[in-house]
C-alpha cells in the first residue's frame, strides 16, 4: 500500500517532535492549515498524542516517531 497524503501528513507531524527529550511537545494552533489540524486530531484518535491539539507524544507515538525519523533520515538526499 503506497503512503496516502493522509499518511504524510501525519509523518511530518510526528518528525516535529524532539526525541532527545520526553520533556516537550507540540501545539497545533487553531489558525494553522486545516490539513495540519485534521492530522493531528488522527494521530490522537490513534492513541499517538497525548491531546487532539498535539501535546506530547505518548510511548506508542514516541516508537512511531522514531521509526518515522530514522525512514526520514535514511530517505533524504545526502
Amino acid at each position: 500500500m503506497p503512503y496516502t497524503q493522509e499518511i504524510v501528513e501525519e509523518l511530518n507531524i510526528l518528525v516535529r517532535y524532539n526525541l532527545t527529550t520526553t520533556l516537550e511537545g507540540i501545539k497545533v494552533h487553531k489558525t494553522a492549515e486545516p490539513s495540519i489540524i485534521a492530522a493531528t486530531h488522527r494521530l490522537y484518535d490513534k492513541g499517538l498524542l497525548s491531546q487532539a491539539d498535539g501535546g506530547y507524544l505518548t510511548h506508542l507515538g514516541r516508537k512511531t516517531a522514531e521509526q518515522a525519523q530514522a525512514v526520514l533520515d535514511i530517505l533524504k538526499p545526502g
